[in-house]
């Protein structure tokens, strides 16, 4: 909710939000994609680790139309008290829009929600400190089953999201620039490196932002839009970790001996792309977005223990991806605009 009611300037800036937005959730929807169909393709490369004590039930097959149905909820307390994860992020999106179309009159909502984001943010954090001790514990029957061959395993399933991240840039974001921001891809890629390396090394899409800005507006973004999309972008685009979780998902499906349904593959790209709103922008965050996916399937989410290990690995990566898809809207909504105001002009 925090996430929607941080996007109540798109009624001010007009066009410049629904671009955005829509550019966001449409790369986020395709990154999703590339992860599961990588995390297919080399699936039967994954060696398979021995789960141990951990176990899975599979669950009766959903038909799509009910998959599509069952995301909207009976009643508002029904998925709280299920734990129904993509009815909850539905119920937090409907309240948070709602919110931000009663306006001044929601004021004091919007404060209690806020509030209750920062503390809910400073929990999360806490945990994340601890979280080493946990993932040492969740891991540790794993390689005692397995032992070296985690490595080979883990190697794997790291090659094939790296792929899928590089794919995506290359692909999504380079047609973009070219098609729809009016430049050269290698010129973006080249303008977009110095927020790059930092990226890689900090994990951090908001720690990276001061650089990002001052990159786009080099390559020619129009400040105010830069101040705009990137900072939103920080929070709501999360095309690395999209990819992420589509190639998590297959792995840790396998690992448990499992091929996901078309109808459970939909609902994986319908979670991760919804989730990706108000998702922090903070190293580790994704591991927390891993947890809500798997839920959304009906995995288990001790299977997380699979991949915790080298979760920095695949935070490097799909960071570098997030801020690369920010500065990529961040041109095209300029240019988009630029285009707009010539055309008024005219």
């Amino acid at each position: 909710m925090a996430g929607i009611i941080s996007m109540s300037d798109i009624r001010k800036v007009g066009s410049i939000g629904i671009k955005t937005v829509c550019y966001y959730l449409c790369t986020t929807a395709v990154a999703i994609v590339i992860g599961l169909v990588g995390g297919n393709l080399f699936k039967g490369f994954f060696p398979i680790l021995e789960t141990s004590e951990l176990s899975y039930e599979a669950s009766e097959g959903v038909p799509f139309m009910d998959t599509v149905v069952n995301i909207f909820p009976s009643n508002f307390i029904a998925p709280l008290s299920e734990a129904t994860m993509l009815q909850v992020i539905v119920m937090a999106l409907l309240i948070g829009f709602a919110i931000i179309l009663v306006g001044e009159e929601a004021a004091p909502a919007v404060k209690g929600i806020n509030s209750f984001n920062a503390i809910f943010m400073k929990c999360m954090e806490m945990i994340l400190k601890l979280s080493p001790i946990g993932v040492f514990c969740l891991i540790c029957p794993v390689v005692a089953t397995n032992g070296a061959a985690i490595i080979g395993s883990l190697a794997m399933v790291l090659l094939t999201a790296y792929i899928c991240y590089f794919t995506h840039m290359v692909i999504v974001y380079s047609l973009a620039v070219k098609t729809l921001g009016g430049m050269s891809p290698l010129a973006f890629l080249k303008g977009q490196l110095p927020a790059m390396i930092f990226a890689f090394s900090s994990s951090s899409s908001v720690g990276t932002l001061p650089i990002n800005m001052k990159g786009c507006e080099k390559m020619g973004a129009d400040k105010e839009v830069t101040s705009f999309v990137l900072p939103l972008g920080a929070t709501i685009n999360m095309d690395g970790t999209a990819i992420y979780q589509g190639v998590c998902a297959i792995f840790i499906a396998a690992c448990y001996g499992i091929h996901l349904t078309p109808s459970q593959m939909v609902t994986i790209v319908l979670t991760a792309t919804l989730a990706s709103i108000g998702t922090a922008g903070v190293p580790g965050a994704g591991m927390v977005m891993l947890a809500m996916v798997l839920a959304s399937v009906g995995l288990p989410l001790d299977g997380i223990a699979l991949v915790a290990g080298v979760d920095r690995i695949f935070d490097m990566g799909r960071t570098v991806v997030n801020i690369t898809g920010d500065a990529s809207c961040a041109l095209i909504v300029s240019n988009l605009e630029r285009k707009k105001a010539a055309k008024k002009a005219s």
